[in-house]
């Protein structure tokens, strides 16, 4: 995050700022997980681009001299990246995120689909067009799907990603709500990873719970497990010390006994979440409320 209310400080400039914010992410990670890497990084939206009313003078192409700097950056690191801006194509004007892959190559684009028109205007942020696809792309830890900002409102998108396969959702926002973008992680079961330029850029698991965030400027960097299941509430479970009593550290999760829910997983190579979960005779919730539904 770069603190609300900040001026833009120009294409140029703030390249060399996400370069160095990066390069602290990857030293971060580097001292800090288990895989010793930087995977994945999630800038807010519009990073990129210059403000102003005309969509057609903030946009940018790939094949802008400056954006040679963001691939720089995804090579140097090794990591995959997020870019935001409005991109200019063949005439027209996306609200984009462009995932540029470890090697700085472009691996996909995903283009707003849903960009705010101010009350009594038809034109979309300055003459933005929507986009009308939702991609999910194959990344070598897992499938990563992409929402941006006022596409919260709606679930068509974070639908569509789920049913593609999507395991991360990478949501670049200006905004730094929660309980829509909590929401939509708990009923897509997937994780979701939100950059934002003032407050609350989090992480929410497929509980819907919020794993980590940052309030204020600065950076967030935190490990996911893909393995996982997501458990309601139940007598045998014990707000999870269930699973401390049976495996120690050899089992993690976050728990919420307000909210009567929370995410499991393994951090033991041998044993899987799920033959864990089997052995205390707990199911997953998804599995718990298909169970029921069958007998509605």
């Amino acid at each position: 995050m770069f603190g609300g209310g900040r001026p833009f400080p120009g294409v140029a400039e703030r390249a060399a700022e996400v370069s160095s914010l990066v390069a602290e992410m990857a030293a971060a990670a580097a001292s800090g997980t288990t895989r010793g890497g930087l995977d994945l990084v999630v800038l807010p939206e519009l990073v990129a681009s210059p403000p102003g009313p005309v969509a057609s003078l903030r946009a940018l192409s790939l094949d802008d001299p400056v954006f040679e700097v963001y691939r720089a950056v995804a090579r140097r690191h090794g990591t995959y990246l997020v870019v935001t801006l409005d991109l200019a194509e063949d005439g027209v004007v996306s609200n984009a995120a462009v995932l540029l892959d470890r090697a700085g190559a472009v691996g996909g684009v995903y283009r707003k689909a849903h960009p705010v028109a101010a009350a009594g205007s038809s034109s979309f942020e300055g003459g933005v067009t929507p986009g009308s696809s939702f991609p999910v792309f194959a990344c070598d830890f897992g499938a990563v799907g992409i929402q941006i900002c006022w596409d919260v409102m709606y679930d068509d998108g974070w639908r569509a990603l789920a049913e593609g396969g999507a395991e991360v959702v990478a949501f670049p926002s200006a905004s730094p709500a929660t309980v829509r973008t909590a929401a939509h992680a708990a009923r897509h079961r997937y994780y979701v990873v939100s950059g934002t330029p003032r407050d609350n850029a989090a992480v929410y698991e497929p509980s819907g719970l919020m794993a980590a965030r940052v309030l204020g400027a600065g950076i967030l960097v935190h490990e996911l497990d893909l393995s996982y299941v997501v458990l309601g509430w139940s007598e045998a479970l014990r707000d999870g010390l269930a699973f401390r009593d049976a495996f120690g550290d050899r089992a993690g999760y976050h728990y919420s006994a307000r909210e009567d829910v929370g995410l499991f997983w393994s951090d033991d190579p041998a044993t899987p979440i799920d033959v864990m979960a089997a052995r205390l005779g707990v199911e997953d919730l998804r599995d718990q409320v298909a169970r029921n539904a069958s007998h509605a």
